[in-house]
């Protein structure tokens, strides 16, 4: 008999968690309340940069992530639109200059060989940076992918072997016996499973609170702006210096000097529109933009690209990251709790970390060797 494991949620955590579950031979059934990536990760940007990643557990895993998004498109059988063609970060002002030094030196430690390129050498490899621009990390490893097409690639892949997939089917609560999670309730219907993994990003501590569990996951809403189809325009992506402070600072319990977490990240697609974000700010679950924030990321993309000041913009979106206290996701079992899961967490590290996170994941929840230390990733570091 094999190996009933149920995922909730269909995103790129999700649907990477049941693709390898299906490779593992388990009979896995996904869920969503709606459709595939129809959450945050269909409301995210393109990047899988190693160099935006704070050096520790969180950057080990990137690196063993981009070795598996290295062959994923022959794996998958699909376009996921991957690109490795370097990344940058631009540096404005003396003090980003001396923050970015450091962060460096901790990369280089690391094993990242990033290094700080003037920025003459900045504008010769982008053409149309600002002349005011001090200089610029370059890290030539630095990739990018279409995480739609990721995570409908997953979906389709885990389908292919066998598992089932069933949408517009919101999970509203877990069935429990003997402490034990036995299975999942949608709607009128009960689900059962010797396994269930919550992969609901900033929804998992919701489904999870209903039976005395606190995950410390909040929404941090992201806003991008996207450009009409430009002329092929970017030969990287590019991530600010104040985009990286933004995204290192944890609590979001202080008032900071930006509570609005502006900072420039900036991809093209396939299609030539630029995807430009972005913001960081804790506002519950609105995911409503604001004319505000797309006044100053506007400002923080001209600064960047002054000739962008002559770009249209077409439309605008928010999307929701799931924050961590110490910013690194949940890879974890439940104490005290048998058959359940979380796999959740990864606020603005989704798209780099979910090839790893879903074969992490399908491993130990089928008894075998992660293949790497998970315990920094465990629910019970935040007892």
């Amino acid at each position: 008999m094999s190996y009933k494991v149920i995922v909730a949620g269909g995103g790129l955590i999700g649907t990477s968690t049941a693709y390898y579950l299906a490779k593992e031979g388990a009979d896995v059934t996904l869920l969503d309340s709606k459709d595939i990536a129809s959450g945050t990760s269909g409301a995210c940007d393109r990047a899988i940069m190693l160099q935006s990643k704070k050096p520790g557990p969180t950057l080990d895993l990137a690196k063993e992530s981009a070795k598996l998004y290295a062959s994923l498109e022959e794996e998958l059988e699909a376009d996921l639109e991957y690109r490795k063609d370097g990344g940058m970060i631009i540096i404005e002002t003396m003090e980003e200059m001396k923050a970015m030094e450091d962060m460096i030196k901790r990369q280089q430690e690391a094993g990242i060989d990033v290094r700080l390129i003037s920025g003459d050498e900045a504008r010769e490899r982008q053409p149309g940076l600002s002349k005011e621009l001090l200089g610029s990390t370059w890290w030539e490893h630095d990739a990018e992918v279409n995480p739609l097409n990721v995570s409908f690639a997953m979906a389709r892949a885990a389908q292919r072997l066998g598992a089932e997939i069933k949408l517009q089917s919101p999970v509203t609560g877990l069935i429990v016996e003997n402490n034990r999670v036995i299975g999942v309730r949608i709607s009128e219907e009960k689900i059962y499973a010797d396994a269930v993994v919550i992969a609901m990003g900033v929804w998992t501590p919701m489904l999870l609170e209903q039976i005395g569990v606190n995950v410390p996951i909040i929404p941090r809403r992201g806003q991008i702006l996207v450009s009409e189809r430009l002329d092929p325009f970017l030969k990287s992506n590019i991530l600010s210096a104040s985009y990286i402070a933004n995204k290192l600072k944890r609590n979001h319990h202080e008032e900071y000097a930006d509570p609005l977490g502006i900072g420039l990240a900036i991809g093209q697609t396939y299609s030539g529109t630029l995807l430009i974000g972005g913001s960081r700010q804790f506002a519950g679950y609105n995911t409503e933009t604001s004319s505000e924030i797309t006044q100053k990321i506007g400002e923080a993309a001209v600064r960047a690209f002054p000739e962008l000041a002559q770009v249209r913009i077409i439309r605008a979106f928010a999307g929701l990251r799931p924050y961590t206290p110490d910013g690194m996701p949940i890879l974890s079992s439940i104490n005290g709790l048998d058959g359940i899961f979380i796999a959740a967490g990864h606020e603005g590290d989704g798209v780099a970390l979910a090839p790893i996170s879903g074969k992490i994941m399908a491993r130990v929840v089928c008894g075998a060797n992660p293949g790497v230390d998970i315990r920094p990733f465990s629910l019970s570091r935040f007892d």
